[in-house]
């Protein structure tokens, strides 16, 4: 468990402005009806779709890596409409990290609670695999109206940024583990608790095996799940979020526990994540975070990138 940053007196000094400047802004939008938000979320994401080129290239070689079946229309399509999902992003953070309960409670649907109260009933943790959704912070709130838990995070770089995202993560939710705090977050989960883990990115060759993943053969994936797995008393559970049609809010299901596992075969047993992964994101592909390079680490180190040339 890290420390909880805490409020300093150098966060009114002049270079923080421009920040808290933005944040109050941000927590004014926030009252806007949740409509509204996410009609600004839509038009900010087009805008985005416009300005960030390099990002627009990654999402667009991501979908055509991945659904080679679809036509160019169709892949062209898709990455629109999850930079319309990109831009609602922020105003999911807003509502996630500021809302209070009696509003935000109206968004929240969740389902799957039993296999949670099936595994605390047997003296376990859980460990939540997650995957890297665009509305996650959002659905992190929703989860803990329910069930306060555990975050694995990258604290941020700049201090107050840093104050702001874990006070803002934690609403409703108990604390937060460095993501380098290994020993932490066993331990977390060896006291019964509930903790969140994202294996669905391209973290490096480090603890990783090259499975597939959609029509890549070779994806570099995470042994991590497998090390928690092992190291704590915990049960696996995979859990999906979704943002709903309507303007409705969001919804979190809580799947059976992967059993067994882990196997001991360590390249069967991340397939079997991605797999997971897979079938969470054809449910709604338009809300992942495509705008990752997850295709970066190659098996054959000096392979040429699977994004030179991208367009």
């Amino acid at each position: 468990m890290v420390q909880a940053p805490q409020f300093s007196w150098r966060f009114l000094l002049p270079k923080y402005w421009l920040l808290w400047l933005g944040a109050a802004v941000l927590w004014l939008i926030s009252w806007l009806p949740y409509s509204v938000l996410m009609a600004l979320g839509s038009a900010f994401g087009r805008l985005l779709y416009k300005l960030l080129k390099s990002r627009r290239k990654v999402a667009k070689r991501n979908i055509e890596l991945c659904f080679p079946q679809m036509s160019a229309a169709e892949q062209t399509l898709l990455v629109k409409r999850n930079f319309e999902e990109t831009g609602k992003a922020l105003f999911d953070t807003i509502i996630g990290w500021w809302w209070p309960n009696w509003r935000f409670t109206k968004l929240a649907q969740f389902t799957g609670y039993e296999h949670i109260q099936a595994a605390q009933a047997e003296g376990k943790g859980v460990l939540l695999l997650a995957a890297h959704f665009l509305h996650l912070e959002a659905a992190g709130r929703v989860f803990g109206l329910t069930h306060p838990s555990v975050g694995f995070y990258r604290p941020h770089n700049n201090p107050l940024m840093d104050y702001l995202q874990y006070h803002g993560r934690i609403r409703s939710n108990k604390y937060m583990i460095g993501k380098r705090d290994v020993k932490g977050l066993i331990a977390a989960l060896n006291q019964g608790e509930v903790c969140f883990y994202l294996p669905d990115q391209d973290y490096g060759r480090n603890r990783s095996e090259f499975v597939p993943f959609f029509a890549v053969p070779d994806a570099a994936t995470t042994t991590g799940t497998l090390l928690f797995a092992n190291a704590a008393n915990c049960i696996v559970l995979p859990i999906v979020t979704s943002r709903l049609a309507g303007n409705n809010g969001y919804q979190v299901e809580i799947l059976p526990a992967l059993t067994p596992f882990p196997t001991g075969d360590d390249k069967a047993d991340v397939h079997r994540v991605n797999q997971w992964v897979e079938q969470a994101v054809l449910r709604h592909p338009e809300q992942y975070m495509w705008l990752h390079r997850r295709f970066k680490t190659r098996p054959d180190p000096s392979a040429p990138s699977l994004y030179k040339g991208a367009r």
